[in-house]
């Protein structure tokens, strides 16, 4: 069985919105939202294979993956540093989104859409210019407040900008934007790698900036 529902106004008319040029561009720039989910996640798993990355922050871990190669690497990567750095973002992302409905009530949806985004380029400057594992965890944790602010108001944004009839279509850009900061990542990760010099890895973290402006 299935159920319909319509949003109605006051009079109980359905809700004629119309797909302007403003509402299109509005909802495809809001979904781009998307792509800081999943390219902080995906990066991450990108610069910690990176040698001059481990050597630098983790060396244990870099130590381990060179003297044995009997064992895998996932048994490797037993450093508690190297996975506060991983995890990190998740703690800051679920506190921001416990307190994200209220927020969002309070400030609007673009005003917590735009803090979102304000701190998410702030932890991709403090991880491209980290030279201790301090500013790394600490720029992980302002990326975490970002995905937690964004993954809140940017569905809620599309559902409230698109007309009914074509909601399910606006909303499914920000899942289209997560796939495509997923295809980002892994190719940033592999041409950043192959840098001379071991400073790819700055790049990686650093360029979260840029989904981030929009």
């Amino acid at each position: 069985m299935t159920i319909s529902l319509a949003i109605t106004s006051e009079g109980g008319q359905y809700y004629n919105g119309k797909t302007t040029v403003f509402v299109v561009l509005s909802c495809i720039f809001v979904a781009t939202g998307g792509l800081i989910f999943d390219y902080a996640i995906g990066i991450s798993g990108g610069v910690t294979s990176m040698e001059p990355f481990l050597k630098k922050f983790f060396p244990e871990v870099n130590r381990k993956m060179r003297e044995d190669t009997k064992v895998s690497n996932y048994c490797k990567f037993d450093s508690q540093l190297l996975t506060t750095f991983t995890s990190s973002l998740y703690v800051t992302g679920i506190l921001a989104s416990l307190i994200a409905s209220s927020v969002t009530r309070a400030l609007g949806r673009i005003v917590y859409i735009l803090i979102g985004g304000v701190a998410f380029l702030a932890g991709s400057a403090l991880g491209g210019s980290a030279f201790n594992i301090y500013m790394l965890i600490f720029g992980r944790l302002l990326l975490g407040v970002g995905i937690g602010f964004g993954n809140q108001s940017v569905p809620l944004y599309l559902s409230e900008m698109a007309p009914p009839k074509y909601r399910g279509t606006f909303n499914i850009g920000f899942q289209l934007c997560a796939a495509i900061g997923v295809l980002s990542t892994n190719l940033l990760n592999y041409g950043t790698q192959k840098i001379k010099g071991g400073w790819g890895w700055r790049i990686s973290l650093a360029m979260a900036a840029a989904p981030a402006q929009y």
